[in-house]
C-alpha cells in the first residue's frame, strides 16, 4: 500500500505557517525502488511506500509490527524472535534452519540482513519503509525471489533539534527513546537516536518443579543506540557514516496446547502439576515449561555509503556502500513444551549460538544520457555462520518414551504399574540411566562468499515508451564443517546393536520379555508384526540426540552456485494519467546446507525415517520465472493513485523445511505457483484527510508432483507420509485474500493546536499454519486493527497520542507446530496426536508523549 507522502513531506518545526499549508500531491512521491530516485507512479514495480508518520501512527517498530500496513505481506516467529520469517503472496522461507537464506530481503540503509530474524529489532528513526513485490534479484541480488523489505532511516540534517518520547501501557509497557541532530560546521552534520523499551510478557507459564523460574513470557526488554555522521566536504560528495547496536535479554517463546492428544495423561503423571493444559484453550495464554526460555540477541555493525557525482559519463553517480555487521542469539528451549523434564537446552552460548559475521561491499555507477537511464554495479559479501546446537535429557525422558511406546503398541499396556521401566528393561539398563544427560553437543561452522556483477538500464524509447533490462550474475561458494558428539554415549539407543552394528539377538529377546512380562504374547506375534514393533522401538530409542551413530562424526561439505537472473519490463504511458506495464523476471535464491542432525533409513537426505546419519545435507538452490502486467494511474490533480497488478510466478526447487515432530528435513519442492492480483488505492480527498487501503488475491499453491517417501498419500501399501497433503494444496502461510486500509484526519482547532487520528487494519482470509498442512494447524480468518489519536502543538514541540493494538483482541495464531514427541501420525484426528502454537499478540494499549526542539 503507497505511502501518505503528506506527512513524509512535512516542514520542519521551524518552517513557516505559508510553508506548511504549501499543497501537496501524491504523484511526487519517490522511491529507490531501482536504486535511483524515480517518481513512484513510473516505476514498474508493485510497490508499497510508507512514510514515517504513517509507521508512527500504526505503531510499527519492527518488520512485524509493518504487516498490518501491507497486504500480503506475512511475517512469523516460532521458537524465538530470531526465528523470524517474512513472506509477500505467499511465498517465504518455510522453517527455522539457519542453513536456509530468505525469500523476502531485509535490507537497512542499503545493508542486506543474512536473514529475516537478523533484520528483527526495533528500526528507530523511519525516514520510509519500500516493500516491494516479485522477485527483486537483478538490483537487490540472490535470496530476494519473493520480495524485498527496504527500509530507509533518517539521515542527519542541518537543523539543531532534540526529540524525545516516553510511553507507557499495559502489560506493564514502559519505553523512552530520544534523538539528537546538530550541525557540524558547514559541511557536517551529526545525528544519534536511543531508545529502552520493557514489557511483561503475555503469556503466563506454569514451571512444575522448575528450574525454571520466569513466570511469564513473551516479555520485551531491549535497547538501541544509532549514530550518524553526514560529511558534505564539496557539493559533488556526500559520506554517511553508520554505527548501530542493539541488545534484547527477553524470555520468548513458549507454546500453547490447541490439541491435547493421548500424551497428554502421560505427561501429567509425570509433572508435579498438569504438564500441559488440562483443556485445550489456548487464548487463555497459559503455557507449561519448565525450562528456560531465555534470549539473548546482540546486533551490532558500522557502514559506509559515499556518494559522488563523478566528472566522468555525463556527472554519472559513483556509490559505494561497506558495511561490516554481527548478530548472534542465545536461546534457550524447553523442546517438549511441558513442565515435564522432558529435553530442553540450556541459554548458554556454548549449547545455544546462532551467529553472523558478514562483510558486504557494494559499487554502483548511475548515470543517464537523454536516451538512457543506466547502471552497473559490483557486489562482494563475505559471511560467517556458526552454530552450536545441543539437547539435554532430563529425569522424566524415559519413563515418557517408555509409557508413549506401550501405548502405541496398545493402549492397555499404558495402564500398567511398571510401564515407566519398559526402556529399562528393554536396554538392560538401571531406570534412569539410559536415557539421561547430555544428548547432543553439534558445532556447525559456515562461510559463504557472495560475488556479483548486475546492471540494470532503462532506455526511452519514445516519450512513452520505456524498456528497462536488467541482468544480474552471482557466484557464491559456500562450505560447512560439522562436528557432532553424543557426551553421554547414548546407551539407551547403542544397547540393541551388536559388534556387526545389527540388532542384536540379545535385544531383542529383552524387547520380547519386556512385553511378554505385559501381557502381550510376543512370540505368538506373526513375524511382521514383530519385526514391526521391534523397529519401532529401536527408531523411537534411537532418535537423532540419542542415537550414537552420529558421536565422533566430521563432515566437510562445500557447494558452487554461478547463476544468472534478470529482468525485462516494457512501460508505456498513455497520458498523464495512465502507465501501463508488462514485466518478467527470473529470481533466484541460493541453495545451502541443513544445519541439523539428519538421519535416515539408507543415509540419504532424501530416504524416510531411519537411523543411518546422513553426511549430504546439501540442498539445490530455488528459482522463480515470474510475469506481471501492471498499471498505475493517477487522478484528481495528482491526489488519488489507483494501481494494479496481475502476477503468475513460477518456483522451481522450492526449499521445504519441516519439523516433523522430532527434526527438521529440507525437501526440494519440484514447483510452486503463485498468481493472482495487487491493488492498492492513496487518496487525498481534502486538506488533512488520507485514505489508502490495498487488497491481494494470491493462488500460491504446490505443484502434484510427489518426490519422494513424505509425499506418499494414505491408502496404499506404504504408510503415508508426513507432507502428503501437500500435492495440489494451498502452501501454508498463504491466505488467499488479504487487505489493509487505512484513514488518517488531522485538523487545527483552538489557535495553536492540531488533532490526529489514525485507524488501519489487516485482514486476512484462512489459512494453514504448519509446513506439513496438518488441518489441526488451521487458522481461521480475522482482521486486527489499530488506532491512534493524537493532541498536540502545530508546531509538534509536544504530542500526546493514545494508542491501541490489536484494539478488537482478535485471537490468532502464528505458527501452529507438532507437539515434540506427541505426535506419531500425520493423518487428521489421531487421538494420540497433540498439537501446540505460537500465539499471535493480544489488545495492547497505552499513551506515548513526544516533545520537539
Amino acid at each position: 500500500m503507497t505511502a501518505a507522502p503528506l506527512y513524509a513531506q512535512q516542514a520542519p518545526p521551524d518552517a513557516s505557517a505559508k510553508d506548511e499549508e504549501e499543497a501537496t500531491t501524491l504523484s511526487g512521491l519517490t522511491v529507490t525502488a531501482q536504486k535511483r530516485e524515480e517518481a513512484l507512479q513510473d516505476v514498474p514495480i508493485a510497490i508499497t511506500a510508507l512514510p514515517q508518520q504513517l509507521l508512527q501512527d500504526t505503531g510499527v517498530r519492527d518488520v512485524k509490527d509493518l504487516q498490518v500496513l501491507v497486504p500480503g505481506l506475512t511475517v512469523t516467529s516460532t521458537q524465538s524472535e530470531a526465528q523470524t520469517t517474512a513472506r509477500i503472496r505467499g511465498i517465504g522461507t518455510v522453517g527455522d534452519n539457519a542453513g536456509l537464506e530468505s525469500s523476502v530481503g531485509i535490507v537497512i540503509d542499503g545493508v542486506y540482513r543474512p536473514r529475516n530474524g537478523v533484520g528483527f529489532g526495533d528500526l528507530g528513526e523511519i525516514e520510509r519503509i519500500e516493500v516491494l513485490k516479485g522477485p527483486q534479484g537483478t538490483v537487490f541480488g540472490k535470496n530476494t525471489s519473493a520480495g524485498v523489505i527496504n527500509v530507509i532511516t533518517r539521515r542527519p540534517d542541518y537543523n539543531t533539534s532534540v526529540e524525545g518520547e516516553f510511553t507507557i501501557g499495559n502489560y506493564g509497557a514502559l519505553g523512552l527513546a530520544g534523538a539528537f541532530n546538530t550541525p557540524i560546521g558547514d559541511n557536517a552534520a551529526f545525528r544519534i537516536y536511543g531508545a529502552k523499551r520493557e514489557r511483561d510478557g503475555f503469556v503466563d507459564v506454569r514451571t512444575g518443579a522448575g528450574p525454571r523460574q520466569e513466570k511469564e513470557d513473551f516479555d520485551q526488554n531491549f535497547h538501541t543506540l544509532r549514530a550518524q555522521l553526514l560529511l558534505e566536504p564539496t557539493e559533488n560528495l556526500d559520506i554517511n557514516l553508520i554505527g548501530d547496536f542493539t541488545s534484547r535479554e527477553e524470555n520468548c517463546c513458549v507454546g500453547v496446547t490447541t490439541v491435547r492428544g493421548g500424551t497428554g495423561a502421560i505427561i501429567d503423571a509425570l509433572s508435579p502439576d498438569s504438564g500441559v493444559a488440562p483443556v485445550a484453550d489456548p487464548y487463555a495464554r497459559i503455557a507449561y515449561s519448565n525450562r528456560s526460555t531465555e534470549q539473548d540477541m546482540k546486533d551490532k555493525g558500522v557502514s559506509a555509503e559515499v556518494n559522488w557525482i563523478t566528472p566522468w559519463f555525463n556527472n554519472a553517480t559513483l556509490t559505494s556502500i561497506t558495511a561490516k555487521r554481527e548478530w548472534r542469539a542465545i536461546n534457550g528451549l524447553d523442546f517438549d513444551f511441558s513442565s515435564a523434564d522432558l529435553l530442553y537446552r540450556n541459554a548458554d552460548e556454548d549449547e545455544s549460538l546462532t551467529e553472523f559475521k558478514t562483510f558486504s561491499q557494494e559499487f554502483r555507477l548511475t548515470g543517464s544520457t537523454d536516451k538512457i537511464d543506466w547502471m552497473f554495479g559490483l557486489f562482494f559479501s563475505d559471511e560467517d555462520l556458526n552454530r552450536n546446537e545441543t539437547y539435554r535429557i532430563g529425569n522424566a525422558y524415559e519413563p515418557y518414551l517408555s509409557t508413549a511406546l506401550l501405548a502405541l503398541i496398545n493402549p492397555a499396556l499404558a495402564q500398567s504399574p511398571t510401564a515407566a521401566t519398559f526402556l529399562s528393561q528393554t536396554t538392560g539398563r538401571p531406570f534412569g540411566t539410559a536415557f539421561a544427560g547430555f544428548g547432543a553437543d553439534d558445532k556447525y561452522r559456515q562461510n559463504a562468499k557472495t560475488k556479483a556483477f548486475f546492471t540494470n538500464n532503462t532506455w526511452h524509447a519514445t516519450d512513452a515508451l520505456d524498456v528497462t533490462l536488467g541482468v544480474r550474475y552471482t557466484q557464491e561458494n559456500k562450505e560447512l564443517d560439522s562436528r557432532y558428539s553424543n557426551p553421554n554415549g547414548s546407551p539407551g539407543c547403542a544397547s540393541y546393536f551388536g559388534p556387526n552394528g545389527q540388532v542384536s539377538p540379545a535385544a531383542q529377546g529383552r524387547i520380547a520379555a519386556a512385553l511378554t512380562g505385559r501381557g502381550l504374547p510376543f512370540a505368538s506375534l506373526p513375524p511382521a508384526q514383530q519385526a514391526a514393533i521391534i523397529s519401532n522401538i529401536i527408531g523411537y530409542s534411537c532418535l537423532p540426540w540419542a542415537n550414537p551413530l552420529h558421536n565422533g562424526r566430521a563432515t566437510h561439505q562445500e557447494s558452487d552456485e554461478k547463476e544468472w537472473s534478470g529482468t525485462l519490463k516494457l512501460a508505456y504511458r498513455w497520458n498523464d494519467h495512465v502507465m501501463t506495464y508488462v514485466s518478467g523476471a527470473r529470481g533466484y535464491k541460493a541453495g545451502g546446507f541443513n544445519l541439523d542432525r539428519v538421519q535416515s533409513a539408507n543415509g540419504l537426505s532424501s530416504a524416510g525415517q531411519g537411523i543411518r546419519p546422513v553426511d549430504d545435507t546439501s540442498f539445490p538452490g530455488e528459482f522463480v520465472n515470474s510475469f506481471e502486467l501492471g498499471a498505475k494511474t493517477t487522478w484528481a490533480d495528482g491526489n488519488l493513485l489507483l494501481n494494479a497488478t496481475l502476477f503468475h510466478q513460477t518456483y522451481s526447487d522450492f526449499q521445504l523445511n519441516s519439523f516433523l515432530g522430532t527434526s527438521f528435513v529440507v525437501r526440494s519442492i519440484p514447483e510452486v505457483i503463485s498468481q493472482g492480483i495487487d491493488t492498492e488505492i492513496l487518496w487525498q480527498p481534502q486538506k488533512g484527510l488520507m485514505i489508502q487501503g490495498g487488497l491481494t488475491y494470491a493462488d500460491t499453491r504446490y505443484g502434484d508432483e510427489r518426490p519422494g517417501g513424505d509425499f506418499v498419500a494414505p491408502g496404499g501399501t506404504a504408510p503415508a507420509g508426513a507432507l502428503y497433503k501437500l500435492p495440489g494444496s494451498q502452501v501454508s502461510f498463504a491466505p488467499y485474500w488479504s487487505g489493509s486500509a487505512s484513514i488518517t484526519y488531522d485538523w487545527n482547532f483552538a489557535s495553536d493546536l492540531v488533532a490526529r487520528f489514525n485507524v488501519g487494519a489487516k485482514y486476512m482470509s484462512d489459512y494453514n499454519t504448519g509446513s506439513d498442512l496438518d488441518p489441526e494447524k488451521d487458522q481461521g480468518a480475522f482482521t486486527v486493527v489499530n488506532a491512534r489519536i493524537a493532541i498536540g502543538r502545530r508546531d509538534r514541540r509536544w504530542m500526546v497520542e493514545l494508542w491501541g493494538q490489536n484494539l478488537f483482541d482478535e485471537e490468532y495464531a502464528q505458527v501452529g507446530f507438532d507437539a515434540p514427541l506427541q505426535n506419531v501420525s500425520p493423518l487428521p484426528n489421531n487421538a494420540f496426536n497433540s498439537f501446540n502454537a505460537f500465539l499471535g499478540a493480544p489488545r495492547t494499549y497505552g499513551v506515548t508523549f513526544r516533545v520537539s526542539y
